[in-house]
Parts: C-alpha cells; sequence; structure tokens
C-alpha cells in the first residue's frame, strides 16, 4: 500500500508540473514558425517612413508577440535601430534580414530573406544603402569575409551590433 501511495503522489506532482512544462517547450516552438514576408512597392520603413524597394541594399523584418502587423524596414541598419531599443527587444519573436551573398544589391529579392540571428554582419563597409552605411547581412561567414575583403568592413555576428556601434561610437 504504501508504494501505491508514493506512486499516486510522483503521479500527482507530474501532472501538477505538465502545463510549466509544456509553457516552456511552446514559447521556443512558436519563434520558428515564422516566415519572413514579402516586401511590396509600396511598403514604407517602419523607422524612417522611406519607400522600401526604392532603395539598395539589404532590408529587415521584425516580428513582434501578438501582432500581426510586421514592421519591414529600407535597411538592416533601421531594423537594429528599432528592434535593439530595450522597450522593443523584449517584444521579438523572429526577425529577418536579406542574404546579400544570394540577392542582387540594388534589388534584394524576398527568396533571400534569412533569420537575422544566425546571419553575419558586416559594419563600416565603403557599399552605400540607403542611409549611409550599410550593415550588409550574409546567411554564410564566407560570404560576409569575401565581402568585407573587396568593400572594407568588419565582420560581426548578429549580437556584436548594438546602439553605440550603429551611432558611431
Amino acid at each position: 500500500m504504501i508504494e501505491s501511495g508514493d506512486t499516486m503522489k510522483k503521479l500527482i506532482c507530474l501532472l501538477f508540473l505538465l502545463p510549466f512544462l509544456n509553457a516552456c517547450s511552446d514559447s521556443s516552438a512558436d519563434a520558428t514558425q515564422y516566415t519572413a514576408q514579402a516586401i511590396h512597392d509600396h511598403d514604407r520603413c517602419h523607422l524612417c517612413g522611406m519607400m522600401i524597394t526604392k532603395y539598395p541594399g539589404p532590408k529587415g523584418q521584425v516580428h513582434l508577440k501578438g501582432q500581426t502587423q510586421v514592421p519591414k524596414f529600407c535597411s538592416t541598419r533601421d531594423m537594429f535601430n528599432f528592434a535593439l531599443q530595450s522597450e522593443n527587444k523584449r517584444q521579438i519573436e523572429a526577425l529577418f534580414v536579406h542574404d546579400a551573398g544570394a540577392t542582387d544589391w540594388q534589388k534584394p529579392t524576398d527568396d533571400a530573406f534569412v533569420d537575422a540571428k544566425t546571419a553575419w554582419y558586416v559594419y563600416g563597409t565603403s557599399k552605400k544603402a540607403v542611409m549611409g552605411p550599410a550593415v550588409a547581412s550574409f546567411k554564410q561567414q564566407a560570404d560576409a569575409t569575401k565581402f568585407a575583403e573587396e568593400f572594407g568592413g568588419a565582420v560581426l555576428a548578429y549580437d556584436k551590433i548594438t546602439i553605440a556601434l550603429l551611432a558611431g561610437e
């Protein structure tokens, strides 16, 4: 009888903890269900209001918790300036940027979006985008390195892009 009581206690504990375990696994599964949205000719940058497709260089977009509207940006620089703000940072579910190694610099295509958190970036390049110096994004580190060798700049991982860096500090 003691064994069945212990088993019952363990079962009750397990049943009590099950919702918490499920909640933890659901949040990570949600982030992977996002896909990049197309950028249309009349879409405007969420940060500066400029027409996104009118300018060269890689673009970005951010998927926010509980939002169906996806903020899109005319440059990865503007996307970072938005995404790195503390009030926005905690709301982000997913970010996408163009892979400049897989698409045309002048007219990036929607099929070249990659996960911004796993992408590589070239900062300080001579290659221009819409708002001054580009933050060129690449899926492969080797492509970022080749780009930096040709156009200058430092190759950085996602977590090395900061507000201070973007401000030129």
